[in-house]
């Protein structure tokens, strides 16, 4: 399914416009021979899934969600049950072939899932502001940036070279504390933090609503922006061509001028004659009264910032049930808040108006200039900490009395601050230096702090350094324990307990952030794994964890987590090796990947994760995708993913080709509007009935 000579299948069928015909008869004919005696005969509709009722091959892409969910269980070996005997791999193969086929003939042409409207988050609205005013200042605190560039090397890496240097020196927001405070506009805080979509980013429209209360909280924000005593000519760069009085006595004219191109930037495309004239009149009547020209601009400004124009983000509509393209000025934006995570400069609206951007070398050439903007380090302040989930970490806290190395510096400053900007690092190499993704997954190199080295075992080179701003240099990796993201300290320190790992969390972490297949929440009356008792201290974690595995409705997910957590479990609480337990037993890390890659420690893991290299290409590529619609994915997004995949791999599976294959599909690039649909009966949930 996953082998490369799969995906230059894929990349030649898209290539040539066509799809190879499915009759569907290979995989009904494989659910009436083994699977419905849980789905459906005598009775049994195990997981909500009746699969006696599905007879043709037009049932079977009645519903794509189920179609998509078979498909995907089949594809992961996750069927048939641990209990049950294995398929015989040509024919699991020939049905997953057969249901990819039906998949992709029955999504050609569909409607994509519309974008919902939704409004900035909180790094996009401080972002955005910025840009509009030309601030030399952040405009509050963000928290949700877990590193700061101290040393200015992410501006340097993008140059002539494009490389990271060999030391750089960063800070930590969240775990530095107010030592770490950058300079922003006095008296102005942040509004609250949005949520995370479960399993995905903080940019989705149904987490990101606009009540009254917040809105005219946003209107009190924006009023306290421009009223700031360090708003001024020192930290706002369009303070002379905005707010300074023009030498002319043709004011008015001045007025209506510049109020155009800022309203032009903030609502991202050209404001309408009316509303201009709404703005400039206001501005004038406030002049006419004796109100200075720079406070009316001020009041002209703050109304901009407050308006749900400026606020929201959102498509023009296509015609009911039809798939269009996108407006110009709202692909501007997608492509801007994709990769900037702000507002389109002067150069995207321009193209956009004149209709420049709508062509794929244009896009193509624009990705590449933004690729090379010091604004690129927004989007490494967003996707990779969300999609690592490392906002966990902030919360980890390994038990003092059991790790008291772990602590250190008043007032309790964790080695997780160090931790945490491994990954991150990692993944800014990665990105700057157009590298494989599958370093991600083992590297022969890392950034490591002088406290880290010593963390890991190694020798630390010079000063440790203190707890507000860390040096950090990049070292070969020998030790293939080491390297990638899955077995960095932050990774382990975040998927364990105070006291002792969880590898049931390491393992659904791993299902999710690497494999893009997060698991289902465990039934509400599951107990947590009780704390050791007398009687079992002698027992290893894998043998307390069998009393789970004994439980129906607990084995199906414990068949496919366990292998991957407890891959895992040389690694003890905080991130370190061990070869056993404090009880003197051996730890036991072996296991299969998807029923066929046997390993015996992690670093066979890890080969057997890269055997799988195309699948956690296509799994990462679909996180991609997702954050930069701002929606979760559907099937009708299943043959755009498969071409960005192909051509990804096609290229060495380079990241920055990836990006550039998102901005090029079709779900990127267009707008829906699905046709109203009839309530869908309760999806199947197939991975519960293992």
């Amino acid at each position: 399914m996953c082998g490369v000579w799969y995906w230059i299948v894929i990349l030649t069928l898209l290539l040539a416009g066509t799809t190879q015909a499915a009759s569907g008869d290979v995989a009904l004919a494989l659910f009436k021979s083994r699977c419905v005696k849980c789905h459906g005969k005598d009775g049994k509709v195990k997981g909500n899934l009746n699969l006696l009722e599905i007879k043709t091959a037009a049932q079977l892409t009645g519903d794509l969600e189920r179609l998509q969910a078979i498909l995907e269980v089949l594809d992961a070996s996750e069927m048939p049950p641990e209990k049950e005997p294995p398929l015989n791999p040509e024919t699991r193969l020939a049905a997953v072939s057969d249901l990819q086929t039906l998949l992709r003939a029955a999504t050609a042409g569909a409607d994509f899932a519309a974008t919902p409207i939704r409004r900035m988050n909180r790094l996009q609205y401080n972002n955005a502001v910025k840009d509009l005013f030309g601030l030399k200042v952040s405009v509050f605190p963000l928290p949700e940036k877990m590193m700061r560039d101290r040393s200015g090397y992410f501006a340097k890496a993008l140059g002539a070279q494009k490389k990271m240097p060999k030391s750089v020196t960063v800070s930590s927001r969240p775990l530095g504390k107010s030592g770490l405070i950058e300079p922003r506009l006095a008296g102005v805080g942040p509004f609250p933090q949005g949520p995370r979509a479960e399993h995905g980013f903080d940019n989705r429209g149904d987490h990101l609503s606009l009540s009254p209360f917040l809105l005219e909280a946003f209107f009190k924000l924006s009023r306290r922006i421009v009223q700031s005593p360090n708003f001024d000519e020192s930290t706002v760069g369009v303070w002379r061509d905005f707010f300074v009085a023009p030498a002319t006595d043709d004011v008015k004219d001045a007025v209506r001028a510049r109020l155009r191109k800022f309203m032009t930037r903030a609502f991202r495309r050209p404001v309408a004659e009316a509303l201009l004239n709404r703005y400039t009149e206001y501005v004038n009547r406030q002049i006419d009264s004796g109100v200075g020209f720079t406070d009316a601009m001020k009041e002209a400004a703050s109304a901009v910032l407050s308006s749900p124009r400026f606020l929201y983000l959102y498509d023009r509509p296509a015609a009911a049930g039809k798939t269009e393209p996108l407006d110009g000025y709202d692909l501007a934006s997608r492509l801007s808040f994709f990769l900037w995570s702000s507002i389109p400069d002067d150069a995207l609206l321009q193209l956009a108006g004149n209709g420049e951007l709508a062509k794929p070398a244009v896009r193509a050439a624009q990705v590449n200039r933004m690729l090379a903007n010091p604004k690129l380090k927004r989007f490494c302040d967003s996707f990779p900490s969300q999609w690592l989930q490392l906002d966990r970490i902030v919360s980890a806290v390994p038990d003092e009395n059991k790790f008291k190395d772990f602590f250190y510096a008043a007032p309790n400053y964790r080695t997780t601050m160090d931790m945490m900007m491994e990954p991150l690092l990692l993944f800014e190499t990665v990105l700057i230096e157009n590298r494989s993704i599958l370093e991600f997954i083992d590297s022969k190199y890392a950034y490591r702090s002088g406290r880290l080295r010593k963390w890991y075992g190694d020798t630390p080179a010079g000063k440790i350094g203190g707890p507000v701003t860390m040096q950090f240099t990049r070292q070969p990796v020998t030790d293939r324990r080491q390297g990638g993201v899955i077995t960095t300290a932050a990774v382990m320190t975040m998927t364990s307990g105070p006291d002792e790992t969880k590898p049931i969390t390491r393992g659904a972490w791993i299902a999710g952030v690497i494999f893009n297949a997060p698991p289902e929440p465990p039934p509400a009356d599951v107990p947590p794994l009780e704390k050791p008792k007398a009687t079992d201290k002698k027992l290893t974690m894998r043998e307390r964890f069998a009393a789970h595995r004994e439980r129906a409705d607990c084995a199906g997910c414990h068949a496919k987590l366990d292998p991957l957590g407890f891959a895992l479990e040389n690694f003890d609480p905080v991130g370190r090796w061990r070869d056993g337990y404090e009880n003197g037993r051996a730890v036991d890390a072996s296991g299969t990947l998807f029923r066929k890659h046997p390993f015996k420690n992690v670093v066979e893991f890890k080969d057997a994760i890269l055997a799988e290299k195309d699948r956690f290409t296509r799994a990462f590529a679909g996180h991609m995708l997702s954050y930069a619609l701002g929606r979760g994915l559907t099937p009708a997004d299943a043959p755009a993913l498969d071409g960005i995949t192909a051509k990804t791999i096609a290229d060495g599976y380079r990241l920055q080709t990836l990006l550039h294959e998102v901005v090029q599909s079709a779900p990127f690039i267009n707008t829906s509007r699905p046709k109203t649909a009839s309530p869908k009966p309760a999806k199947p949930s197939i991975k519960k009935t293992q």
